[in-house]
């Protein structure tokens, strides 16, 4: 049955991609009087495959062309869903008002790029968010800044990654937490952007996630260990008053596939069972994807971080994803754990944030003493 799952999705996929383009094609052949609608099959169908084809291709392709296609693809791809929801919009305001069609039309594209463009803006407009837990198991503060899928590549590169370490500095944590896909590709895979984060005023620590895999997780991971980060695979280490538990990509366990994980490896649960925590520091765990969370809370781990979701990124995925991920975003409870999955600072295919936001995120765990604990 979980051979039979992606076939399903690509099928559903492709069905609704061949739906949009027709639906498209009727209308814009209606708003702008085009008799041959055929050219516009093509033309629709044509966009759908050079979206699809430069994001696939020229991921892992260098070079200032392989810059543009892909920008290009990424771009479009965003622009035409947005288009589809601006014409359904417009189709439900024609049965209000009764307009020339060719206003439908212009008002469809207005309304698709105007979307568009906003969602570039604020996708490159990173915000610190912030929390704050306590514990009876340490005498001083500890201000710890999660970094989540930043996505590095044709699209972001040197001045985004130092955009965040200038507002991670300004927060002065005692230490910084990625929790994967640092990387979407080979493009900005260079000495100078690993040597940047050297600039970082704190120890980090890092776990791999599924797109650093795709790009060359190996590489990624011994280029940030020459550069002075913590690269943990599936061990525990100590870090002051607390413990960090870092986690490669993986599934929950045997029975629940993750297709983005490497389900022939190592699961959450049978890492977990395996290792020897201490119970009197409180715990932090990193795991790319948010997954695993009863076996976190059956070893009485504190805090899960991770990311991958992207809160779903765009509307109206956004609300799809909550219905996918059981955590898609934000704090969530199980018992005595509590897992954060962050929304991303980067974004994955369209460079764009509707109904989501880029950020890091500042936790703040508090000492408290025992008798003093809410």
């Amino acid at each position: 049955m979980r051979y039979f799952i992606p076939i399903l999705f690509m099928t559903i996929v492709l069905a609704f991609l061949f739906a949009a383009n027709l639906y498209l094609s009727k209308r814009f052949a209606w708003y702008f009087s085009i008799e041959k609608k055929q050219i516009l099959y093509i033309l629709f169908a044509s966009v759908t495959v050079f979206m699809i084809a430069g994001l696939i291709i020229f991921t892992n392709i260098n070079g200032i062309i392989s810059s543009i296609i892909y920008g290009s693809a990424a771009v479009l791809m965003g622009f035409m869903l947005y288009l589809l929801i601006s014409v359904l919009l417009v189709d439900a305001l024609h049965f209000i008002i009764k307009l020339n069609p060719r206003t439908y039309g212009f008002a469809s594209l207005a309304l698709a790029m105007g979307i568009s463009m906003y969602g570039i803006i604020n996708s490159y407009h990173v915000r610190v968010r912030s929390f704050s837990l306590e514990s009876d198991k340490i005498t001083e503060d500890i201000r710890i800044m999660h970094i989540s899928d930043v996505h590095l590549g044709h699209l972001r590169g040197q001045g985004f990654l130092e955009n965040i370490i200038e507002k991670t500095n300004r927060e002065n944590p005692d230490l910084i937490m990625i929790t994967g896909d640092l990387f979407d590709g080979t493009a900005n895979l260079n000495d100078n952007i690993f040597q940047i984060m050297k600039k970082f005023n704190a120890p980090v620590y890092f776990v791999e996630g599924n797109h650093d895999g795709y790009t060359g997780a190996e590489i990624i991971k011994q280029k940030l260990r020459n550069n002075g980060v913590h690269v943990l695979e599936n061990e525990i280490v100590d870090f002051g008053e607390i413990q960090i538990i870092g986690l490669n990509h993986m599934s929950a366990d045997q029975s629940t596939r993750n297709f983005h994980a490497n389900n022939h490896k190592k699961t959450i649960e049978e890492v977990l069972s395996k290792m020897e925590i201490d119970h009197d520091k409180p715990c932090v765990l990193m795991h790319h994807s948010p997954e695993g969370l009863k076996y976190v809370s059956a070893n009485s781990i504190e805090l899960y971080l991770s990311g991958h979701t992207h809160g779903g990124q765009l509307f109206p995925v956004n609300l799809i994803a909550e219905l996918m991920f059981p955590f898609n975003k934000g704090l969530h409870k199980e018992g005595e754990s509590t897992i954060y999955v962050s929304t991303g600072v980067g974004t994955f295919g369209p460079p764009m944030r509707v109904g989501t936001v880029s950020s890091i995120t500042l936790i703040k765990i508090k000492a408290v003493h025992p008798e003093n604990r809410l």
